[in-house]
């Protein structure tokens, strides 16, 4: 525990480690909240979303992008976070999109939105696009991404990702914050062209946001798991909750937990 809070009072800097870095019960409030699904609370001894956030340094009148949320998990915790005195912009897949697939995976955040306009109703949808802006140049006090570096090596092309990273570092105002976890590769390890595996270098994240135009600000292990090895029959998605072997070793798989993960907090320099 020393060592994650020494780690949030480096990222934070010394005024905000007293003030937005101190115990912020309304962050709290937002995790322990009713709107929350049970089975994604259940989560959170292996998320840490607390710890993870503060790292961050989020604060509650913040502009906050949050990439690729898909079904919502921190968007549960965002959104009602943000509600009174920030803005949580969602950038997913476009709901109106000509591809279908593209529509298909925009479903679950928009029914999610749609039956609780009560949390979600001030949060801004927009469309993630790899080409283009999914909020003004400047405008964004922190963006969000959860797991999500693995599923663009794959989808895109090597230009387009590059594309992603600058486009994040763009929207940001300078001083802002990438706040970013992915499942994490040891770096003597290969990592193959599409990230099959699920995890990547953590090198090669860094290399990706510093390209950007991003620094370094902080890295965490609060989502660290030393028995992790990520090398398993089925890559990441052997590992709870997916299980993707089913029956096969699930003890084993049970007993090691969700994945290693990098913590990483970039800053767009002033």
């Amino acid at each position: 525990m020393k060592k994650i809070i020494h780690s949030a009072i480096f990222a934070c800097g010394l005024f905000t480690a007293l003030m937005a870095c101190a115990d912020d019960q309304s962050l709290r409030a937002a995790i322990s909240g009713k709107q929350r699904t049970e089975a994604n609370a259940l989560r959170d001894p292996a998320r840490h979303p607390y710890e993870t956030l503060i790292f961050f340094g989020i604060r509650p009148n913040m502009t906050v992008v949050e990439i690729w949320p898909e079904g919502g998990w921190y968007t549960e915790i965002l959104a009602p976070y943000l509600r009174d005195s920030g803005l949580l912009i969602a950038a997913e897949n476009n709901p109106e999109s000509i591809d279908p697939e593209e529509r298909r995976a925009a479903q679950p955040l928009v029914a999610k939105f749609a039956k609780n306009p009560e949390i979600y109703g001030k949060v801004k949808m927009a469309s993630f696009n790899p080409s283009g802006i999914y909020a003004p140049a400047g405008s964004v006090d922190m963006v969000l991404t959860f797991r999500n570096v693995h599923n663009w090596i794959d989808q895109f092309d090597e230009p387009t990702l590059k594309k992603i990273f600058a486009n994040m570092y763009t929207s940001l105002k300078p001083g802002g914050v990438l706040g970013l976890v992915e499942h994490r590769l040891p770096e003597s390890s290969v990592q193959d062209a599409k990230a099959s595996t699920g995890y990547v270098h953590q090198s090669f994240v860094v290399k990706l946001a510093e390209d950007a135009g991003f620094k370094l600000a902080a890295q965490s292990e609060i989502n660290a798991n030393p028995k992790d090895s990520a090398n398993h029959k089925g890559g990441v998605w052997a590992l709870p909750p997916r299980y993707a072997n089913h029956d096969v070793d699930r003890a084993m798989y049970a007993a090691i937990g969700e994945s290693d993960r990098m913590t990483l907090k970039f800053v767009k320099p002033q």
